[in-house]
């Protein structure tokens, strides 16, 4: 690496409104307080997360980038330009990890390809949270994003992936839109194997936590709103 750039510091936060501090460590804070320049989805809800996590930093102080579908591809090796005049860069996801589920892993290929040092900082992962707290197989699992709309796709891919559970003992964890989460456990409970298991994870670090993992035969029998709450769903079929 080029030891007269800058770095490029993946900065995590919150999954949700909660207390920076609480989930975020020291660490995050003081690399916000020593960075300007930052790449981010969204202008205002990154102003509002640095607000929050460093009141004191001056916001007029602040140069960012934007990094969502609306980017020009071509414009991304600009955003590292200040690396290669020796200042840091900050990468802020909407929720959670940079580069995990999230558009910033093209920026981070970049830094690796213009040997700028990464710099990965401690946060808070749904995807890790969701596999630590299921009691599912940690030692394998795959995250498969988003799944077809189309309801005949949708039942092909969930019992796909269910075989592929079952085949490798490996653990399946998908999101959905947060509107359609309840018919998404519908459509899991409905296309599963009876006793395969599904773990859902909702709202993780938030005081509305809810964490629970059984049978698709027993979610039959629960009675759970999910509506508009970010949400993983983890499958395993034993």
């Amino acid at each position: 690496m080029n030891d007269t750039y800058g770095k490029l510091y993946l900065i995590p936060t919150t999954l949700g409104d909660t207390d920076p501090l609480n989930v975020l460590p020291l660490t995050v804070k003081n690399a916000i307080e020593q960075i300007d320049i930052f790449i981010v989805e969204n202008e205002k809800t990154a102003r509002r997360d640095i607000k929050k996590i460093c009141p004191n930093k001056e916001q007029s102080s602040l140069t960012l980038f934007p990094l969502n579908k609306f980017t020009d591809i071509s414009e991304l090796p600009t955003y590292l330009e200040p690396c290669k005049e020796g200042l840091n860069v900050g990468l802020i996801s909407e929720a959670g990890c940079p580069g995990v589920a999230d558009p910033g892993a093209d920026i981070v290929k970049l830094a690796h390809e213009f040997d700028i040092k990464v710099v990965p900082l401690v946060g808070p992962s749904s995807i890790l949270m969701a596999m630590m707290s299921s009691g599912m197989n940690g030692q394998s699992f795959a995250f498969n994003g988003y799944l077809p709309i189309d309801k005949s796709e949708r039942k092909q891919e969930i019992k796909r992936l269910e075989r592929l559970s079952y085949e490798h003992n490996q653990s399946q964890l998908f999101i959905e839109t947060p509107y359609r989460n309840n018919k998404f456990l519908e459509d899991l409970c409905n296309t599963l194997n009876g006793n395969t298991d599904i773990c859902v994870a909702c709202d993780i670090t938030l005081p509305s936590e809810y964490i629970k993992t059984m049978s698709a035969n027993d979610w039959k029998r629960n009675n759970v709103d999910l509506h508009k709450r970010p949400t993983l769903f983890i499958i395993h079929k034993s």
